[in-house]
């Protein structure tokens, strides 16, 4: 089964647009059970739940299986070197992290952001369509 890490903007969708082709498209990845998250992600949604007093929606995010993160400054760092050389800027160190993850799991990204598809040309992501 592969393993799909959720970015936030995916999820940002999902709950804003009940009924886009994204949240059908998530709906089916859940009953699959090959949906992933990392505390990264879940920092960038939970405190916008929290706010708008989603507490369920919260404990459904929490019971998502989290991968950990073991944060490689040093490929990081390689990571923005070539995306800065192949023209690609303005990318966030959360981004990098969400990045290395990935590939640290050998598992798929199903984002919105498109820089992550800019930078699946220079670094071994697999994007999930």
């Amino acid at each position: 089964m592969n393993q799909i890490i959720l970015d936030s903007s995916v999820w940002i969708e999902y709950f804003r647009h009940s009924d886009s082709k994204i949240s059908t498209e998530v709906d089916k990845l859940i009953d699959l059970g090959n949906i992933y998250t990392n505390e990264l992600i879940l920092t960038e949604i939970i405190p916008f739940l929290k706010l708008k007093k989603q507490f369920q929606l919260i404990q459904i995010m929490e019971s998502i299986e989290c991968f950990d993160m073991s944060i490689d400054w040093l490929q990081i760092k390689e990571m923005q070197f070539i995306n800065l050389k192949n023209g690609i800027n303005k990318i966030g160190i959360p981004d990098l992290l969400i990045l290395q993850n990935t590939l640290q799991n050998q598992c798929s990204l199903f984002t919105l952001d498109k820089h992550f598809k800019l930078m699946s040309k220079f670094h071994k992501i697999h994007l999930y369509n």
